[in-house]
């Protein structure tokens, strides 16, 4: 029996959603694929449930893109709570531990800062998406049970102290990261450096790579804007890839040279930085090749075109 076929329309581009809080970056996934009617669509990350803000989607051969994005940097603004530690070290947990925090001040909270900027090793929560022999952390956690994680390495950009309220032992940071990094572990770290323990009580992405400043829409905004017959306002908020280009540099090829790329050929590259670049011919995005460290310009992936 054949596969059936998918339904839905055919549309290419990115949805920046700002993502609620209390559900799946899967369910909002879901919903918003369903107010566009889209025959493909996919994200670029998890956000946690308890998380908001930026969700980038992908609808159609923008899917196939959705990697770069996964894999570049992140900004996340975080309130975070003093003085107890939760089993996920957010406010969603259990509390394990609970100590004063009352000697804690802006003065040795920066400082205890400056040891998470750069490059830093992590120790996943139980409570993450990453999987051991293939389930979920998240679901042993459940089962209580635990298992051994590798610290990762990961490079935090920056950690910059943005409010410390003494009264309510709260504190805010800006974060810049790499990719994998777990802004609970980082906190659920502070609070342990800071010897009273801490955990998120706000967690909000603001930025993706370059789109940082790119508007972004609620599923309440999106359905408003649904019209059972003409997608038009909805179309018109989707970034073409063009606008949302990955941070890598742009190199403007001749269609020869494009159609040689696409049939496999690798070509000469002088002068240019080794690592991914983004393909141009004239106005339209291409797709995203590699150059080598013989400076040879190979395909890494293309969007469907005909030249």
């Amino acid at each position: 029996m054949g596969k059936r076929a998918a339904r839905g329309r055919e549309l290419t581009g990115i949805l920046l959603l700002d993502k609620p809080d209390g559900i799946t970056s899967n369910r909002a996934l879901q919903q918003v694929k369903g107010l566009y009617f889209a025959k493909k669509a996919g994200h670029t990350g998890s956000l946690d449930p308890l998380a908001t803000g930026m969700l980038p989607l992908c609808f159609g051969q923008a899917t196939k893109f959705s990697q770069f994005l996964l894999d570049a940097d992140k900004t996340y603004q975080v309130t975070a709570q003093l003085g107890v530690r939760t089993t996920t070290c957010d406010a969603e947990g259990e509390a394990v531990d609970t100590k004063d925090a009352s000697h804690v001040n802006a003065d040795n909270l920066e400082a205890c800062l400056a040891q998470f900027r750069g490059p830093i090793e992590q120790i996943p929560s139980m409570y993450s998406a990453l999987k051991h022999k293939g389930q979920p952390l998240y679901k042993l956690a459940r089962q209580g049970i635990e298992v051994e994680r590798p610290p990762r390495k990961v490079t935090i950009h920056e950690c910059r102290l943005d409010n410390f309220d003494s009264s309510s032992a709260q504190f805010s940071l800006t974060v810049s990261c790499s990719k994998g990094t777990y802004i609970r572990n980082l906190v659920d770290d502070i609070g342990q450096v800071l010897d009273c323990g801490a955990h998120v009580v706000v967690l909000r992405r603001i930025g993706v790579a370059n789109l940082s400043k790119q508007p972004m829409y609620t599923i309440d905004v999106l359905d408003s804007l649904r019209d059972e017959e003409q997608f038009a306002e909805l179309d018109n908020l989707l970034l073409p890839l063009s606008a949302a280009l990955f941070p890598y540099p742009i190199l403007n090829l001749e269609s020869a040279s494009v159609f040689r790329l696409r049939n496999g050929d690798k070509l000469p590259c002088p002068n240019s930085q080794e690592g991914n670049v983004c393909i141009m011919l004239g106005e339209e995005f291409i797709g995203i090749s590699n150059v080598s460290a013989e400076q040879q310009l190979s395909a890494v992936r293309f969007i469907n075109h005909t030249l």
